[in-house]
């Protein structure tokens, strides 16, 4: 939890004494945390140490997210770190703004100011709008570290009451978590803490306002939950599902751009895949080789695109698994070389892990309910080698299978 909890007391924190506080927390260690706050509320007031401590930890934590230079310079909250857009993604969407020619947005639930920061650094002017007074402070105070206020200008006020009339897109981020402690709160506030929440209704704002407001624009972008159902989307959006790293991070519903469209973006890159309706693929034997899509490509049904463009089928009508016989290359899946066929049973996997000398195992399920560590637990409770080895727990037509190979290098 932060040590600050309004805007009047992260102010302390920009003050010159709070500053170099910060900066003297730079690289500190955890570890010696307890000493340094000890020797520090010698010289510093106690409540202002504990929220510097507090901003380092969260500046640590937001390095992954920002990069270590941007985040030593940035402040964040709690909720802030969890919830802010990765830059990669965010400098993707504001690179698809710029390509559309957009030269201003209305960024609503803004939030600590990721995509704002992203979007003034693709040139283009931002109304940052949070309903929640720390948030707007923290949003601010970001805007003047980077040096984009010229850029960045943060309005704190209900986003639903927000006129973005003069505005060639909006940006809309709604708070998708529960929180027991904004219960009550006006829509557009970013206390974001709390369960995730899946119901697109319950969104804060929600998702049919969101839709609303996005239609009375030129063009606009809204941040959705990747699980979003496929009949929530509504028929005038263009969907893209984003995933980094392989990591599934978000959807966005474009508007203004090609209603109908489901595409796949994959960072970095970035590379994306555009659906064109093709119907489900056939089920076959597996193959020589098994492609495992992508994230994004599974979340935007975009299998049977990866399916055409390897020359593969399903290996069962509910599993998202392409095979092939041969090895085709495709930037929206990773390839595997298969070895083995397997009905489900542990000691043949021993056995065949012990014949093969395999060191380190890999366990990916998909269609199982058997848990990749126990499998490997109970499989290879020591190494026998130092090779390597994928095993896949999945169905082959229903049945429970195991696929043993390795990664196409």
């Amino acid at each position: 939890m932060s040590s600050f909890s309004t805007a009047e007391a992260f102010s302390a924190l920009l003050s010159p004494e709070g500053r170099a506080l910060l900066d003297e927390l730079r690289d500190h260690d955890p570890a010696q945390e307890l000493a340094l706050a000890t020797r520090l509320r010698r010289d510093h007031p106690a409540e202002l140490v504990s929220a510097a401590l507090a901003q380092a930890r969260l500046r640590q934590r937001a390095a992954a997210k920002f990069g270590a230079e941007d985040a030593a310079r940035m402040f964040f909250t709690p909720n802030g770190v969890e919830q802010a857009t990765r830059t990669s993604v965010a400098t993707h969407r504001a690179e698809s703004f710029k390509a559309l020619g957009v030269t201003s947005v209305a960024d609503l639930c803004c939030g600590i100011g990721g995509d704002a920061i992203a979007l003034a650094r693709a040139g283009i002017s931002v109304l940052a709008v949070d309903r929640d007074p720390l948030t707007c402070a923290v949003a601010r105070a970001n805007a003047e570290a980077l040096g984009l206020t010229d850029l960045i200008e943060v309005r704190e006020a209900d986003v639903t009451e927000v006129d973005t009339a003069a505005y060639d897109a909006v940006f809309v981020d709604p708070a998708r978590r529960s929180d027991k402690r904004a219960a009550g709160a006006a829509r557009g506030a970013s206390s974001r803490g709390g369960g995730r929440i899946f119901d697109p209704e319950a969104y804060s704002p929600p998702l049919s306002w969101a839709v609303a407001t996005a239609l009375k624009a030129p063009r606009a972008a809204l941040k959705i939950a990747p699980g979003i159902p496929h009949e929530a989307i509504p028929e005038s959006a263009d969907a893209e599902w984003i995933s980094d790293g392989g990591d599934v991070k978000e959807a966005v519903l474009w508007f203004g751009t090609a209603p109908g469209t489901m595409r796949a973006t994959l960072l970095p890159g970035p590379r994306a895949l555009v659906g064109r309706g093709l119907p489900d693929p056939a089920v076959r034997s597996v193959g020589r080789y098994l492609y495992e899509p992508d994230g994004a490509v599974i979340r935007a049904h975009l299998v049977a695109e990866v399916a055409e463009e390897v020359g593969g089928g399903l290996i069962d009508e509910t599993i998202a698994y392409v095979t092939s016989d041969e090895l085709h290359p495709t930037g929206y899946a990773s390839a595997y070389e298969i070895t083995d066929q397997l009905p489900f049973n542990v000691k043949k996997l021993k056995a065949l892990l012990r014949e093969r000398e395999v060191g380190v195992l890999t366990v990916k399920k998909r269609g199982s309910a058997v848990e990749p560590e126990e499998l490997r637990r109970k499989a290879m409770p020591k190494p026998f080698g130092k090779r390597a080895a994928t095993v896949f727990l999945t169905r082959v037509a229903g049945a429970p299978v195991m696929l043993v190979g390795a990664p196409v290098r």
